[in-house]
């Protein structure tokens, strides 16, 4: 029985140390497939989620590295302590192996999307690698290096699907991105100053600050701009015929223009969250977790899927 009980206990480590919440990043792999009004393609919606199996094994590989590379620093860390291989519950020639299997699953998916979505994941986990021992040492380079994670994970949505995002919103991702991990930074530096990480050496509060404010505007501003110039796809959903016999000039209307109220809300919200309650190091629990975040975007979520389904 003991020994049933070391497998388990040994099964969870090694799936704590894969930090399945943070594949909640790997859904704007559905961006482009969504957006485009394709959502209900069988043979699309297939590859997206093969596409988010993909990122989510490559993305846990690259955690595992950085959990090995980082181990001391982490043992002085007053939350990541409690990460598997930084308490000894998970040896680094187990985190290695397992490291080494996802990436060879991940790319093996891949390979079934297409060409161009393989050299695309493999050129994404090689960066990852490249970012754990070189990159994220680096003050700006760190910063950079998180928001091209993001932009990678959505142009491969693009290239799973064969659809593309508006340029406008294309900015969005990238402001939103830079703003997410200024934000990350900045809530590092005050919370556990600057010997946890080395690039919080070339920072201070009042650059992050900069940064974490010019990267809000411009995400308010490029995505303003987004629904204002884009039009809608024209999908024929429950209601347009309805609207189209009786009210045609309603499908005339910049309908992404609501969406701005919640995209709004949130950038409000998560600025309360990094510069008073401190809380931006770790972003993905915030957005599952904090509730007038979850809220924004749920709501903006369900406007984009009314408007391009429904209207």
């Amino acid at each position: 029985m003991s020994g049933q009980n070391n497998k388990n206990s040994k099964f969870l480590s090694v799936f704590e140390a894969l930090r399945p919440t943070q594949w909640i990043k790997n859904l704007s792999l559905f961006a482009a497939l969504i957006i485009n009004g394709q959502l209900l393609d069988s043979s699309l919606l297939l590859k997206s989620i093969l596409a988010f199996c993909t990122f989510s094994f490559l993305s846990s590989s690259s955690y595992l590295v950085n959990d090995i590379v980082d181990i001391e620093k982490d043992k002085m860390h007053p939350t990541k302590c409690n990460r598997p291989l930084a308490r000894g519950v998970l040896l680094k020639n187990e985190a290695i192996f397992v490291s080494f299997l996802l990436a060879i699953l991940g790319l093996f998916i891949s390979l079934s999307i297409n060409i161009s979505f393989f050299v695309t994941s493999l050129l994404f986990i090689c960066l990852q690698f490249m970012y754990s021992f070189v990159f994220k040492k680096k003050a700006l380079f760190d910063i950079l290096g998180i928001s091209l994670f993001f932009i990678i994970r959505v142009y491969a949505g693009e290239l799973a699907t064969g659809y593309h995002l508006p340029v406008w919103l294309m900015l969005t991702v990238i402001f939103l991105s830079l703003f997410i991990a200024s934000g990350k930074r900045r809530s590092e530096l005050v919370g556990t100053g600057k010997k946890t990480r080395p690039a919080l050496q070339g920072y201070t509060k009042a650059l992050l600050n900069f940064y974490s404010s010019i990267f809000a505007v411009a995400t308010l501003i490029t995505y303003a701009m987004f629904t204002f110039f884009e039009e809608p796809v024209h999908f024929d959903g429950l209601i347009h015929q309805f609207l189209l016999n009786n009210i045609p000039k309603a499908l005339n209307r910049k309908w992404y223009m609501i969406t701005l109220f919640p995209v709004i809300i949130g950038i409000m919200r998560y600025g309360q969250i990094i510069f008073e309650m401190q809380e931006g190091e770790r972003p993905e629990k915030i957005i599952a977790t904090d509730i007038p975040i979850l809220i924004s975007v749920l709501s903006w979520g369900l406007m984009m899927i009314a408007i391009i389904y429904v209207i």
